[in-house]
């Protein structure tokens, strides 16, 4: 094991510790399992006072370097044959400290139903569950290698007490074992290695023995389980486990292939392993197993009315020193674990990880209750710490209380059930529900009053009149634009005309179209003075006023020079003059036309932007 086993050691602790007299172990048989990462140690205990005095009490003692690596120790009266499997009585188990023992020395102390008179004896089993205490060796290999473990014991029970006769039985892996030590009375059954018997003992009784085997069993180490189960009384319980594996054994080296492993798993990846197996509880539903890319798809799913089974596989497979992270998530029905008893609400679950064969270095456990929970209590089995937080979610005022439980060294024999007792309001399950009532009440109420209401502006305030005034303006304007728009169109009429003069010669059908075009500007007129004058009128329209006046006025003079043209040139086809004559007769009046129509164009385009 991780401790030092030395003779020179448990020498000096022997001359120094004081013998405890009125006891003695007649039989002790102890038996070691190292078939898996994790080592279980049972032995049966038959005690007996061969003292005066009545014994309540009896010490087990280990190795402080030992004991740094018990993850669980259990003490239960040892049943006869026949007695229902699960009756078993416990015994409690505290840490003691006796007077003049040596630090080397760890003592703990089991309590009995009842004390021992003088010549009576007591049978009981002890399980002690060690964790990190196989050690890789070598301690690095390869993909194509098998991995070898050391672990290191005594052959002897390690006792305060005399023991009159012991046995111990080890239990190695259906492989290859490389070394053990071999004592007198050692005896091999194919994988099983037993020592003794050993009669008459003193108290601390030492004898190293050392196995180096072959152990190719998984060896997944949750450096951190973070579990959360999150209470709604609703109708379920939604439960998150956020795992950080490593594989725990021996460190690879080298390159990885790929295509080795998968041509020939079992020879070019022996120490790794692919897939987990968790057990979950019956009726378990909404399962789903992802990492921090996102779902994992290689996961199967089966179950009755009894169980349900997971088997995940990571995206990899694992070799020693390789580390992943994923998150397990999946409901309970509230029926299964949420009861009641005198007045409160108790939770009743399993506290550990429902992974088989997997250590966990550290595991906190997250209990969320549902907001308004009161006067909450825990009942663990055995030590643990413990502190209170908040989490808020979605429709939380105070926040939900959370009851945080933590501990390290966690093996498969932790994942027993505790309780957590509170105090709930059956009312406070309405809060959410009226709170989202009252909220969509309140979102119609105002869509209701927003559709029915006026938000405009009022209409005698003076920036809605401003409003209006300058609305009419630009109505106006528009219209003098169009009455604009129509003269450019009759002036375009009459040079129409004088190019059918030119080319008919038709003296009268020229005036007719003069005429025709006199009249209809003559109209224009009237409709544009009163539009003038409500520009004129309108303060609204100062900015803008000068504009539409050059514009008004700059048409009428492009008007007058086109009738004076089309008079010219009508009188002297009537005296019957030459072309060229007549272009020059026209010629300055036509600069002065063609100039006045590009000012009218810019005009109102100018006046069109505004």
């Amino acid at each position: 094991m991780a401790f030092k086993l030395d003779l020179f050691l448990f020498t000096v602790a022997l001359i120094l510790s004081p013998v405890f007299s009125d006891l003695i172990f007649s039989k002790v048989d102890r038996r070691i399992d190292l078939t898996s990462q994790i080592v279980r140690v049972s032995s049966t205990i038959r005690v007996e006072n061969e003292g005066t005095d009545v014994v309540s009490e009896v010490l087990l003692t280990f190795p402080e370097e030992q004991a740094k690596h018990l993850a669980h120790i259990q003490v239960t009266l040892n049943e006869r044959k026949g007695k229902p499997k699960g009756s078993a009585i416990n015994f409690p188990v505290d840490v003691v400290y006796p007077k003049e023992m040596p630090p080397e020395l760890k003592f703990y102390s089991v309590s009995l139903p009842k004390g021992l008179n003088q010549g009576e004896s007591l049978t009981f089993d002890v399980l002690a569950v060690y964790t990190h205490v196989l050690h890789p060796f070598p301690e690095k290999i390869t993909q194509a290698d098998v991995q070898f473990v050391v672990f290191l014991d005594t052959a002897y029970f390690l006792s305060p007490y005399s023991v009159k006769v012991q046995s111990l039985s080890v239990k190695l892996p259906e492989a290859r074992i490389e070394s053990y030590t071999k004592l007198e009375n050692t005896k091999t059954h194919g994988s099983e290695i037993k020592y003794g018997p050993y009669e008459n003992l003193p108290p601390y009784s030492v004898k190293p023995i050392r196995f180096h085997f072959e152990n190719n069993s998984p060896f997944p180490v949750a450096q951190e389980l973070v579990r959360e189960v999150e209470i709604s009384h609703w109708g379920s319980i939604q439960i998150t486990e956020h795992y950080n594996l490593v594989h725990g054994g021996a460190q690879s080296r080298g390159e990885f292939s790929r295509l080795d492993y998968q041509a020939r798993p079992y020879a070019r990846g022996a120490s790794a392993f692919r897939n987990l197996v968790a057990k979950l509880p019956p009726r378990t539903h909404s399962v789903y197993y992802r990492d921090e890319i996102g779902n994992i798809s290689t996961s199967h799913l089966w179950g009755d009315s009894k169980k349900t089974e997971l088997e995940i596989e990571p995206r990899y497979p694992m070799f020693g020193g390789w580390r992943t992270s994923f998150t397990i998530g999946y409901g309970l029905p509230l029926q299964d674990f949420l009861f009641q008893d005198q007045g409160k609400r108790f939770l009743n679950i399993t506290f550990g990880s429902p992974i088989n064969d997997v250590v966990i270095d550290r595991l906190i456990v997250k209990v969320v209750l549902p907001e308004g929970s009161r006067d909450m209590s825990v009942s663990v089995p055995f030590s643990h710490k413990q502190w209170l937080e908040t989490k808020f979610s979605h429709l939380d005022i105070d926040g939900r209380p959370v009851v945080v439980l933590e501990k390290e060294n966690v093996v498969p024999e932790h994942n027993q059930h505790f309780q957590v007792y509170y105090k709930f309001n059956c009312i406070s399950m309405l809060r959410e529900p009226v709170m989202l009532i009252f909220g969509f009440f309140i979102l119609f109420v105002s869509g209701i009053i927003y559709m029915h209401s006026d938000m405009s502006i009022s209409k005698s305030s003076a920036s809605y009149l401003a409003k209006l005034q300058w609305d009419e303006v630009q109505t106006v304007i528009q219209q003098v634009q169009n009455i604009i728009n129509r003269c450019l169109t009759i002036h375009d009429k009459l040079e129409a005309s004088l190019r059918d003069l030119s080319r008919t010669g038709d003296i009268q059908a020229c005036k007719a179209a003069r005429k025709a075009a006199d009249a209809s500007l003559k109209e224009l007129l009237k409709e544009l003075k009163p539009l003038i004058s409500f520009l004129q009128s309108s303060q609204q329209a100062t900015h803008i006023l000068p504009k539409v006046e050059e514009l008004v006025a700059k048409e009428r003079d492009l008007q007058e020079r086109l009738i004076v043209k089309h008079t010219t040139v009508v009188d002297c086809y009537e005296k019957k003059y030459g072309g060229r004559e007549i272009e020059n007769r026209v010629a300055s009046q036509q600069q002065r036309i063609t100039a006045l129509r590009q000012e009218v164009d810019d005009l109102l385009e100018f006046i069109d932007e505004i």
